[in-house]
């Protein structure tokens, strides 16, 4: 779209339905720790009130700073804020190269330096009027305007603002691709960014998060239909906790500023699941054995020893749930829900082989949760 056109828009761009403490209560009862939200994306427009552009929410109808209420509600709820800031900006004149239908904007006079101080300007601006962040995830870092080089000074300067914030590695060149793993090399950035797709396996010593959306948009579709079930969510929330990861779970407000509704109704069964099973997600660590065909594990360490969280996606006609491969002595099995029924598990120590005589009772259905502790 050409710029003359995009920025007809801003006349448009009212959610006068937006509630900062409603987005971040839904978050807070579905179990989420942080939110990252949107400062500018590639289009250039800014959601705050920015003193270095007037391409930015202040100069729409709706005239609120929607960052600033957004760090008010998370202080008041305990989350952390964090922004997603996109390196590429199609809008500011010095930003290189030009889109492809930008038919009549020359390069004349473009500056890609003078861009980078614009932007760390802006990043200024977010660091140090919205409280302590939790993280600044970059994107739009693929184009060859932008160089190790600047990814490395970038990742200096946002640290020289805020020693303990967490940066993306979209910050640098090393991203691999959707995958979102770092390669080798001397690149920087604190976590990889798998991007609608999770790790085949857990990566010891890699700090990942893996951002994905409920239906095929990131942004809101009416016509996108194609929603994630539940349980599916609920499933690679586990999956990623299983391999040692974070789940960034996106949702595409509305223009009036509130979220769709199958957004809500998913949020809502995530919560509840988290209600229960939360034990099992919260500082945990990766499984200690291989993927297992009837669901996934997580384990977090106890007193002299360790928790083994045994998540279940299908559970067996048979009653008999086989795992391999676990050492230590068992010393304690339950359950997270309430009121749960005794169990036996078989121990073939010699083998590190456990059959689990399950309990009979009618499981959740998109993961019931079971525990084994071991002493070391």
């Amino acid at each position: 779209i050409p710029l003359e056109e995009y920025d007809k828009f801003l006349d448009e761009f009212n959610p006068v339905k937006f509630d900062a403490d409603t987005w971040v209560k839904m978050a807070k009862d579905a179990g989420m720790k942080y939110i990252v939200i949107t400062s500018k994306h590639h289009d250039g427009f800014g959601l705050f009130d920015s003193k270095t552009s007037d391409f930015d929410v202040m100069a729409t109808p709706f005239k609120r700073d929607i960052l600033k209420e957004l760090s008010e509600a998370c202080e008041k709820e305990g989350i952390k804020l964090c922004f997603y800031h996109s390196i590429m900006d199609w809008h500011h004149p010095d930003y290189l190269p030009r889109r492809e239908w930008e038919k009549t904007r020359t390069v004349d006079g473009a500056e890609f330096p003078r861009y980078v101080d614009y932007m760390k300007d802006q990043l200024k601006e977010l660091i140090t009027n919205y409280g302590e962040l939790g993280v600044l995830w970059f994107d739009g870092e693929w184009e060859d305007t932008w160089t190790h080089a600047d990814g490395v000074e970038l990742y200096d300067y946002v640290r020289s603002l805020q020693p303990n914030i967490i940066i993306n590695n979209r910050v640098d060149k090393g991203r691999q691709g959707m995958q979102g793993l770092t390669k080798e090399g001397d690149f920087v950035g604190d976590f990889g960014t798998p991007e609608q797709e999770i790790p085949a396996t857990g990566l010891p010593g890699v700090d990942w998060e893996s951002c994905m959306t409920m239906n095929d948009h990131w942004g809101y579709n009416k016509y996108d239909n194609n929603w994630k079930s539940s349980e599916d969510l609920i499933q690679k929330l586990v999956d990623i906790a299983s391999k040692g990861g974070n789940f960034l779970l996106n949702i595409g407000p509305k223009a009036d500023g509130t979220f769709p509704q199958e957004s809500i109704e998913r949020l809502a069964t995530i919560g509840d699941w988290m209600d229960v099973y939360s034990e099992s997600i919260y500082g945990t660590q990766a499984s200690p054995i291989a993927e297992v065909e009837w669901g996934r594990i997580t384990q977090k360490k106890i007193e002299n020893g360790t928790r083994i969280y045994l998540h279940i996606f299908d559970w067996p006609e048979d009653g008999k749930l086989k795992l391999e491969g676990l050492k230590g002595r068992l010393s304690g099995v339950g359950m997270l829900i309430k009121d749960w029924e005794r169990f036996t598990v078989d121990v073939d120590e010699k083998n590190y082989s456990y059959v689990v005589n399950l309990p009979d009772i009618e499981p959740n259905a998109s993961d019931e949760v079971i525990w084994l502790d071991f002493k070391d």
